[in-house]
């Protein structure tokens, strides 16, 4: 059995040739443009559309999607190897086809669309002509939807969707939003709900405000929503009803793991500022690198930025291996649970070190700080996936009603001495 760490050739001069390409011509367009769901913003459309032109020719454009969908079906360790460098950037999922939350919902549409669906909404939205939102966290009840309160009613040929929604990223550019909703309230806790498409201008949509991230989100990018009455065709039901649950999971597996992979590529930029601050600043007669707790705050980054990747990359093998996101849930969960801590490490040290620079608004790392809060929150709380991976671990253990476990010391030689016991000296 071989282990290999290393990358083919083949695959390994598209890496090449996206690390140049992200360097040269993705990096100078991410502090130029506007938001990457604002897809019609005039500057955006000059600036971006023929960056994905050329991603496109070089055959790299939504490689998370299979062919027919017009991607190259790259597994998951490829498309890691990618992230590490397309996220270093904001606009950079979007250049190459795979940015969130579209990417999810086009493969719920995908999955579960019709045929008139896909040509309406999936296909404008593979192309990046439109932008789209998932609406599933409320005001009362946060993330969890089993305690969701929007109901979904069936009057004849409709659908009437009544309720409020939280946080919808990019609502206010979305051409379409995919609701969760309850359609049988006195169902199991996992059989309630169902999944929607509403677009956004269908009457009884209203926005009730555009919520901001902290002090750098001047676009307001999170959507407050209001439902009501609002009446959907019987068709834009996504999976069948009641079967939200199953639905949701066909875009949370891959959706957090591409989160982990750009992680790690944004901790790596962090890390690099840090050691380019302290290498070329001097303090106290001495170069800020010579400091020996400085030197700590990076060996501390290094190591922990590694770890985490590995985990990212033989999780993605395993999902690659199995072709199975439930057999991989305590795993996902585990990168889901140790991402946010490490952006928050990392970011904090790198603040630090950069002195008031690194609290002001010319640097990034008060929004890396804040974003390690987000990924600690997006898709479940931390502390749900930690429960989720013990759970898992858990099944693997059977229980006893034993007094004394196996690993009893006193027992262990007993069992030692019934296998070797004669061949002991009796002296």
């Amino acid at each position: 059995m071989a282990w290999d760490f290393e990358t083919d050739p083949e695959f390994q001069e598209k890496l090449d040739w996206i690390e140049a390409f992200v360097t040269e011509e993705v990096e100078p367009v991410d502090v130029l443009v506007g938001h990457y769901a604002d897809v019609k913003n005039p500057n955006y459309i000059k600036l971006v559309r023929p960056l994905q032109k050329k991603v496109k020719a070089n055959s790299l454009w939504a490689c998370h999607l299979g062919p027919d969908l017009g991607g190259q079906g790259y597994g998951q360790v490829k498309l890691a190897l990618m992230n590490e460098i397309i996220g270093r950037t904001v606009i950079g999922p979007s250049i190459f086809g795979s940015q969130a939350p579209d990417s999810g919902n086009a493969e719920i549409l995908a999955h579960y669309g019709t045929a008139e669906q896909k040509e309406r909404y999936l296909a404008p939205l593979l192309n990046n002509e439109i932008s789209s939102a998932f609406s599933m966290t409320e005001p009362q009840g946060g993330s969890d939807p089993t305690i969701l309160q929007a109901t979904a009613t069936r009057d004849g040929n409709f659908w009437v969707i009544n309720g409020e929604k939280w946080f919808s990223s990019n609502a206010r550019w979305a051409e379409f939003l995919i609701v969760m909703a309850q359609t049988d309230p006195e169902g199991p806790p996992h059989e309630r709900a169902s999944m929607f498409i509403v677009p956004t201008k269908t009457p009884g949509v209203e926005f009730v405000r555009h919520v901001s991230i902290a002090s750098f989100d001047k676009d307001g990018s999170e959507g407050y929503l209001r439902f009501t009455d609002v009446r959907v065709p019987a068709d834009h039901l996504l999976g069948g009803e009641n079967k939200g649950f199953a639905v949701a999971q066909t875009r949370l597996g891959g959706g957090r793991i591409h989160h982990a992979m750009r992680t790690v590529c944004r901790c790596r930029s962090l890390l690099d500022m840090m050691c380019r601050r302290v290498a070329s600043r001097f303090t106290q007669g001495e170069s800020l690198s010579r400091k020996q707790m400085v030197q700590e705050k990076l060996a501390d980054s290094w190591i922990e930025l590694e770890q985490f990747r590995l985990l990212v990359l033989r999780t993605a093998w395993l999902i690659d291996k199995h072709k199975d996101y439930r057999k991989v849930i305590g795993d996902i969960a585990a990168v889901k649970a140790a991402m946010p801590k490490l952006q928050h490490d990392i970011a904090v040290r790198a603040l630090q070190l950069h002195g008031s620079h690194g609290v002001s608004d010319e640097f990034p790392f008060v929004q890396d700080v804040v974003a390690s809060f987000i990924l600690g929150l997006a898709d479940g709380p931390t502390e749900i996936h930690k429960l989720s991976l013990a759970r898992q671990m858990l099944k693997r253990y059977p229980t006893t009603s034993d007094v004394f476990p196996d690993y009893h010391l006193p027992q262990r030689r007993e069992r030692a001495l019934a296998i070797y016991g004669d061949l002991l000296d009796p002296t």
